[in-house]
């Protein structure tokens, strides 16, 4: 999503709740004025979908925007500018009692943890957070869910909507990309701050070592406002205890969850993977000390805080998590993150791992479902890789992660859930063409074979590339793999793919009409044999939280209503 784009969106989202959305170079004034005139309020939701769509710039414009790196103070001055158009001041957001919360991976489950333990006691809870898995309304959310096609349509075109309307009790607003130079950082009062887990990502915007990554982190601190993060790496928490001490903002270390559960029964999480129980035990201390501000009194602390002298933090209180506490964690929902469908012979598991880390605890995950899934009757088990993978991500260190999952087919297509997106704003892309995702999905295929290929034999890298392929319009694969490598195959769309890989044999996703070259390749012909008559086939959906997102769409189709 563009600068002008996310600006847009955060603006919105702050008129119905509060505020979030990516960095905004100081070339995008001029986007600002080149907004389409507005509408009538009875315009449909997939007009004004549309229209916000048109607000995405190509891909070589925003190359051009970072070689000409403004002031960053710029950014947030033009997110100023853009939220007075919407008719609020920056000193409205200080009505809003937000819990603000960056990190590399996992502020998105910790944002979803967090407000499900404070929605338990009864609290009025806006949410905001992005990118969205299968239709916009999704980013902003209250008690929970999307707000309506039409709520989202009449704060589009009607921005000047004051913010006492739909106030909130509280907001949860997850940092789009860093913090420092972030539109969410137009938020000068949060209650509570949270940094979760961090990683190498988006190295372009925020720096190429996880410590600069770090400094754009904590530029969410506020003086005076506690702020809490998990257990990193040393250099990086470092910068992290070092930005906090400039800015006089107090700083707190999150005891490991097991720390909680022994003063306590154990803690059950909505959401699966281990590495969700640091999301977790950051969201319990985001609460309590938000719940503590307010003069809520249920909570038992145990253990004050005291200096951690290896990483010269104090450490966050141990306390006894409250029944509402562990009703909110158990209760967590947050599509496309550790999301398992099981679906008759067929089952889904879904996570947007994007990261060289959050894939390393993707494949953890998916490794210890399998095997806690593992069929004791001897049935034959096909198991499938979907991925794709978008932006400066290097798909190659993320491919070779999921090689020790031993999958007997990789499937690699675009981020796009249709061959035409008609009538599907919502998963529209204006930043690339169709030639240039189908060509990344070549490569991935290239990166696949060739490491198969090196896995499988001592003559490591031969002729695996797809040289002589081009891009067709349904089914991409250049010529059968060796007998030695995993088969792989690309499709031109994530329809096609599902269709290839369920066979009819998911009771919910059931096409009306499959292609009728799906099968023109001997590779997509003998394996849909293969697959018709498994008696389990597992795939897993990662790679790109788009990617899950379009899946989503297609294997729930409840999401799209």
């Amino acid at each position: 999503m563009s600068w002008a784009r996310s600006h847009l969106c955060s603006a919105l989202s702050l008129a119905a709740v509060s505020a979030r959305g990516a960095t905004m170079e100081g070339a995008a004034y001029r986007w600002l004025s080149a907004w389409p005139a507005p509408q009538e309020p009875s315009m449909e939701y997939q007009d004004a979908v549309r229209t916000l769509n048109t607000l995405q710039t190509n891909a070589s414009c925003l190359e051009e925007v970072k070689r000409q790196r403004s002031d960053p103070q710029a950014q947030l001055e033009a997110m100023e500018v853009y939220l007075a158009r919407s008719g609020l001041q920056v000193e409205d957001l200080n009505q809003l009692k937000i819990i603000h919360v960056t990190g590399t991976k996992g502020k998105g489950s910790t944002c979803a943890f967090t407000e499900r333990i404070l929605r338990n006691y009864g609290l009025k809870t806006g949410f905001f957070s992005s990118p969205h898995l299968v239709q916009v309304r999704e980013r902003i959310r209250i008690n929970g869910k999307p707000i309506s096609p039409e709520l989202f349509t009449k704060y589009f075109w009607h921005l000047y909507q004051q913010l006492e309307e739909f106030k909130v009790d509280l907001a949860v607003v997850e940092v789009g990309i860093g913090g420092a130079f972030d539109c969410t950082n137009i938020i000068r009062k949060p209650v509570v701050c949270g940094v979760s887990s961090l990683g190498i990502d988006h190295t372009s915007l925020l720096g190429d070592t996880v410590e600069k990554i770090a400094w754009q982190k904590g530029g969410i601190f506020k003086p005076g406002v506690p702020a809490f993060t998990v257990l990193q790496p040393e250099g990086p928490l470092a910068v992290l205890r070092d930005r906090a001490q400039q800015i006089s903002c107090p700083l707190y270390l999150c005891p490991p969850l097991e720390a909680l559960e022994q003063v306590g029964l154990p803690l059950s999480l909505g959401l699966e993977g281990e590495h969700q129980r640091h999301n977790a035990a950051l969201a319990l201390q985001l609460a309590r000390c938000w719940l503590e501000q307010q003069n809520y009194h249920d909570i038992q602390e145990l253990k004050a805080s005291k200096p951690s002298i290896r990483w010269q933090l104090p450490l966050a209180p141990v306390f006894r998590p409250t029944p509402h506490m562990r009703r909110g964690l158990r209760d967590t929902e947050w599509p496309g993150r550790t999301q398992v469908l099981q679906r008759g012979p067929v089952t889904w598991y879904l996570d947007g791992a994007h990261t060289t880390s959050s894939v390393q605890a993707c494949v953890h995950w998916y490794c210890q479902s399998l095997e806690r899934s593992r069929r004791t009757d001897g049935g034959h088990e096909v198991h499938i890789l979907l991925f794709n993978s978008t932006g400066d991500r290097d798909s190659a260190a993320l491919l070779k992660l999921l090689q020790p999952c031993h999958f007997d087919y990789a499937v690699f297509c675009p981020n796009v859930t249709e061959i035409s997106s008609i009538g599907n704003a919502d998963q529209q892309n204006f930043t690339v063409t169709l030639d240039q995702v189908l060509l990344r999905c070549l490569q991935h295929q290239k990166h696949w074979n060739c490491l198969a290929e090196k896995q499988a034999s001592s003559n490591l890298w031969g002729s695996c590339g797809p040289e002589s392929a081009r891009p067709g319009s349904l089914l991409l694969a250049p010529h059968p793999p060796q007998p030695t490598s995993t088969s792989s195959l690309v499709f031109s769309c994530i329809s096609h793919a599902l269709q290839w890989i369920s066979q009819g044999r998911d009771p919910i996703f059931q096409p009306e009409s499959p292609p009728r070259n799906l099968l023109n390749h001997p590779t997509a012909n003998s394996g849909a044999s293969i697959l018709r008559e498994a008696a389990a086939i597992h795939v897993l959906v990662t790679g790109s939280l788009h990617l899950v997102g379009g899946a989503l769409r297609l294997l729930d189709p409840s999401m799209s209503q």
